[in-house]
């Protein structure tokens, strides 16, 4: 995750917030969190290097396949649960969302937005985008289902959740007009 897309997430934590990160990779988000904005909270991780890369930065970690869901987390029992750019690789990425609005307050979720125009053209072209955030070719991508920005909307709507905040990234720039075409990332702040 670059510098600028971290900055970007954390400003949308209020200080002092105890976190939850779904998918956390090596922790990097999260130890920025708790060094810069005085945060606490865990991270959730699969893979053994990167719990051990969370231990190492000093990040409490609990290994968790999301595919089983958040039943070890109570009701409401996070201010913020982060599920950044890990919704395209669930199964059941419906109930996760579900989830996050329920162990937390407020939820931040990201995903690389299929919409963008870039991989527009390349699916007129007659191929499945590779992109910088789409990086695989359709045959060996981790992304089990792809979804834009628009999507997601509708997504929360069906789910009662209110959109706090939304906007798409690009190169680490916020993108706030017409996000589902202009940006290759979507971010989405949302609570039930």
């Amino acid at each position: 995750m670059s510098t600028a897309l971290i900055e970007t997430i954390a400003a949308l934590v209020p200080e002092g917030s105890r976190v939850l990160d779904l998918g956390c990779g090596t922790g990097e988000l999260l130890a920025w969190l708790q060094e810069k904005r005085g945060c606490t909270g865990y991270g959730v991780e699969l893979s053994d290097a990167n719990v051990l890369a969370c231990a190492r930065r000093g990040v409490n970690v609990i290994q968790l396949n999301l595919e089983e869901g958040l039943s070890v987390f109570e009701d409401q029992s996070f201010d913020v649960v982060l599920q950044l750019e890990t919704l395209q690789h669930l199964r059941n990425a419906e109930a996760m969302l579900r989830e996050t609005a329920r162990v937390g307050r407020v939820g931040i979720v990201s995903f690389p937005n299929f919409a963008h125009w870039p991989n527009r053209l390349q699916v007129l072209a007659g191929r499945m985008p590779v992109t910088r955030t789409l990086p695989y070719e359709w045959y060996d991508t981790p992304n089990i289902r792809v979804g834009t920005y628009a999507d997601f909307e509708v997504l929360a709507r069906k789910n009662r959740l209110e959109i706090l905040d939304s906007f798409g990234v690009q190169d680490g720039r916020v993108v706030r007009q017409w996000p589902n075409l202009m940006a290759s990332m979507a971010v989405f702040k949302l609570k039930r």
